[in-house]
């Protein structure tokens, strides 16, 4: 073969080679590339499953872009966004700033499903190219929050102004009458309650605090009821026999339930109290236990001056009082049936009220009977007493009221 045959071969094998390596790297480039969503994609999915209400807005606050949340919140209606949206977009393209903008719905009732959001807060960034996005949270559960705060820091002060300024009063009246030695006697007394009455109003603060989820509740543990009866009674014992009210209790039942023992002898203990303070003298007072599907309910009945239905759903308010004057000349704090609410919720029961003006009370504690998570079998129906006053004993016209879960 001559040096051209050669040299011609040489070049067909070198076309050969080159376009089936140019074959084979693309087969390979093809076979190598990536499955699954660009980032274009992922993008969008970012956008649309935001917890925050996105919006994009362009130069002339016609909606680019939004995803579903921003329905949910109120920024867009009607296909438009919302017109502060705008307004702040407009500022933010002028400016080159972020500008923070309340999107808080004008009317909540409209369109928007549900309570709607209390309150909506956002911010408005510009994207450059005549384009800007609206970024807003629902930021309900904060506003409320610090609403109850305010609230909870004004009531306080309210509250620890009255027995500070009466124990400084009672002792420059000691000071005055120190020559005469009964008026000391009869001031130091007053001074004696009013000191008790501070502290048990401290000790509630502390109490409802704890609760409220400032520390970490205990361990549920199972606690015997008649055991949580019998100590809650023991507390109450002294002050019942003073006021002459004879508290009636059933025949222990052998109930268990799941919760902390200590929080719930406080909640029957203040149940108690507050039935035996609002009671006439040597009126009965008498406490029930009962089976009611997965709960215990523990009922307190008093034979009192009743609740008017417009303050039912009232009473377990922080500091709420029926009647202010006589809750201060019994040294209440406003606080007990607060502290039963939330010591029901935190059990994940409830509390209920059944009432009637000049007639009486029934305060019922639902708590979790032990066993309901772990498949045991209920007590036998026949071991559950007779309630003093059941619930569904009300005659018509008479309010039930159920209370339970945490603002």
């Amino acid at each position: 073969m001559t040096a051209l045959g050669y040299t011609a071969l040489i070049i067909a094998a070198l076309l050969v080679g080159a376009v089936g390596g140019f074959v084979i790297a693309r087969a390979s480039r093809n076979g190598a590339r990536p499955q699954g969503p660009t980032v274009a994609e992922l993008l969008q999915r970012l956008v649309h499953t935001s917890y925050n209400g996105v919006v994009v807005l362009n130069k002339f606050g016609d909606v680019v872009l939004h995803n579903p949340r921003a329905d949910e919140l109120g920024l867009i209606r009607d296909h438009q966004a919302d017109a502060r949206a705008r307004k702040a977009a407009e500022q933010a393209l002028v400016t080159g700033e972020p500008v923070p903008v309340d999107l808080t719905p004008l009317n909540r009732v409209a369109p928007l499903r549900g309570r709607g959001p209390a309150a909506v807060l956002g911010e408005v960034r510009p994207l450059g190219d005549g384009f800007a996005v609206v970024d807003a949270a629902d930021e309900s559960d904060s506003v409320r929050l610090e609403a109850t705060r305010r609230d909870f820091v004004a009531n306080v002060s309210h509250e620890l102004k009255t027995p500070v300024g009466a124990l400084a009063l009672l002792a420059e009246a000691v000071l005055d009458a120190a020559d005469d030695a009964e008026e000391v006697r009869r001031f130091s007394t007053k001074i004696l309650h009013e000191s008790t009455r501070l502290g048990t109003l401290v000790s509630e603060l502390i109490a409802l605090s704890r609760l409220q989820g400032a520390e970490r509740l205990p361990e549920l543990t199972t606690v015997d009821v008649d055991a949580v009866v019998e100590e809650a009674l023991g507390r109450c014992r002294l002050a019942a026999e003073s006021a002459g009210i004879e508290i009636a209790v059933d025949e222990p039942t052998g109930f268990l339930l799941n919760g902390d023992r200590t929080l719930l002898v406080t909640a029957l203990t203040n149940l108690i109290d507050n039935a035996v303070s609002y009671s006439p003298l040597g009126s009965p007072v008498s406490i029930s236990r009962r089976l009611s599907g997965d709960f215990v309910e523990i009922a307190v009945t008093d034979r009192g001056i009743g609740i008017e239905s417009q303050y039912h759903e009232r009473v377990f308010e922080r500091f709420f009082r029926v009647d202010p004057a006589r809750s201060r000349a019994t040294g209440g704090t406003g606080l007990g049936l607060a502290i039963v609410k939330h010591v029901a919720a935190n059990h994940g029961g409830e509390v209920k009220l059944w009432s009637r003006t000049g007639t009486g009370s029934t305060f019922t504690l639902r708590v979790p009977r032990h066993g309901t998570t772990d498949g045991q079998p209920a007590a036998e129906p026949d071991r559950a007493a007779k309630p003093a006053r059941s619930i569904t004993e009300s005659a018509d016209g008479v309010t039930t009221v159920e209370t339970g879960g945490v603002r």
